[in-house]
């Protein structure tokens, strides 16, 4: 079989490039200063206390160092982001009617609104830094489950439990993005719900920007009580600009004795943004969170979820894919902490490189002294299409018991030409056969992911492949 490149048609990325001419209400000026914290708390309407806290994690954010050991982010400058925009739409709609005609158009074409129909039990959409429509089926709110933007809550019956939790898993000292977060976060979905309630189908939030240059930084809060029980599902995107566009957005999730969280993500940012996204979950007595996590876009992506097992029993699993193509460079991983005893976590990823495309995957695993009979298994592989492409593995373990399973397992590899020829031998043309070989090592985590996701995750795969055989 011969070894030269085929060059092909570029891949079709219209169903996440298209864009719509900017029609802003609010819009703050480029770059980060008190008064720009100012103008956006304004806007926002905080109380007091959230004034003061922005302010703070501005004060931060200026004293702290850009991290040194990850990807490179320095065509990110933030004297160019515009960090806050409030789109032409009124605030937070419930009728999908209401939503102006462009930013529905928006969420029709990512087919937000048809799952919302078919397999949903409550949808949010972002849009920018607004909120534009929040919905929760009647079945689901009469169970007690509260969904509903940050904002919202913030200003309502919720305010104290908002104030309770919010940046506590994450607070602003924990590294100069969360810190930047503080100070300018909008958005975001909050989310309660009560003892014993298991909620059977899904709620999504999806979260696009549009606009050129600027910033996203919705925050999310999800409270799951005790023995209760939820499936959440974060999608977003953005289209392409020549412009650096950055999305530090900040995920925490309380899990409560015996309750049950998955909340999955797929990240698929256009090529121009700079992804600095923090998630961390606490998980009391007996409680289960389960990630599934598919990055596919961004330019460069820092992306760590974090699982605290504070209580005794508590577990967690971890389930991830990433995908870098030409010009990214993805570092991804996941971090647990197990504090109580007899808790357990396990960690399963694929990592999928091609055409320059680089891909780290980084896990921390750290057992307390405490943490006496835990179990914990890592398990990571990565895939290099081409010998232009570059894969990496940095697992770290900080073992402080002696009372403890642990393992870790890791693979690197390339895509074998006999393999290749034997399918094309078959009668598969050269690309399928090269997808067909990423599809089948990523089956394992795609399958894990909602059916209406799952199809998204193995068309994206099929879909880089496209622009780069060989």
């Amino acid at each position: 079989m011969s070894k030269e490149k085929t060059q092909v048609e570029d891949i079709d990325r219209s169903l996440y490039d298209f864009r719509y001419e900017e029609k802003d209400v609010f819009k703050v000026e480029e770059g980060l200063t008190p008064d720009i914290v100012r103008q956006i708390s304004k806007d926002r309407n905080d109380p007091d206390w959230m004034l003061e806290f922005r302010l703070k994690a501005l004060e931060i954010y200026n004293q702290m160092e850009v991290p040194e050991w990850g990807p490179s982010i320095e065509g990110l400058n933030m004297d160019n982001i515009v960090t806050y925009i409030r789109p032409k739409a009124e605030r937070m709609q419930k009728d999908w009617n209401d939503v102006p005609t462009d930013i529905k158009d928006t969420f029709e074409r990512l087919g937000i609104p048809q799952a919302e129909r078919a397999s949903l039990a409550g949808v949010g959409a972002q849009y920018d830094s607004e909120l534009v429509y929040h919905n929760v089926k009647d079945e689901v709110a009469a169970q007690g489950v509260i969904y509903t933007d940050v904002e919202s809550a913030l200003h309502g019956e919720y305010a104290d439990m908002i104030k309770e939790h919010f940046m506590k898993l994450v607070p602003p000292t924990d590294h100069k993005f969360a810190a930047l977060h503080g100070a300018v976060w909008s958005g975001g979905s909050f989310v309660y719900v009560p003892p014993g309630v298991k909620v059977e189908i899904p709620l999504q939030s999806y979260f696009r920007l549009n606009a050129a240059g600027a910033g996203q930084f919705e925050h999310t809060l999800i409270i799951v009580d005790e023995g209760a029980d939820l499936h959440f599902i974060e999608g977003c995107s953005a289209p392409k600009y020549n412009v650096a566009n950055l999305h530090a957005g900040c995920v925490e999730l309380f899990v409560g004795k015996n309750a049950k969280l998955r909340y999955s993500t797929i990240e698929n940012w256009s090529k121009n943004m700079y992804n600095l996204n923090t998630k961390r979950a606490r998980v009391e007595e007996g409680g289960k969170i389960e990630w599934v996590s598919g990055s596919f876009g961004s330019h460069v992506s820092y992306l760590y979820p974090m699982s605290v097992l504070q209580g005794d029993n508590s577990r967690c699993e971890f389930t991830g894919v990433t995908f870098a193509g030409h010009g990214q460079n993805l570092d991804t991983g996941t971090k647990v902490v197990h504090v109580g005893k007899n808790t357990s976590s396990y960690i399963n990823t694929r990592s999928i490189s091609k055409s320059d495309g680089i891909s780290t995957f980084r896990s921390a695993v750290v057992v307390g002294k405490n943490a006496k009979g835990s179990k914990s298994a890592v398990s990571c592989e990565s895939l290099m299409l081409d010998d232009i492409s570059r894969s990496d593995t940095i697992p770290a373990m900080d073992i402080r018991t002696d009372d403890v399973d642990i393992g870790h397992e890791a693979k690197i590899g390339r895509i074998s030409d006999d393999v290749v020829f034997y399918l094309m031998s078959r009668g598969m043309s050269e690309e399928d056969a090269r997808a067909l070989i990423v599809s089948g090592f990523a089956d394992n985590v795609s399958k894990e992911l909602p059916l209406e996701y799952a199809v998204e995750m193995n068309n994206l795969i099929r879909l880089e492949m496209k622009g780069s055989i060989g």
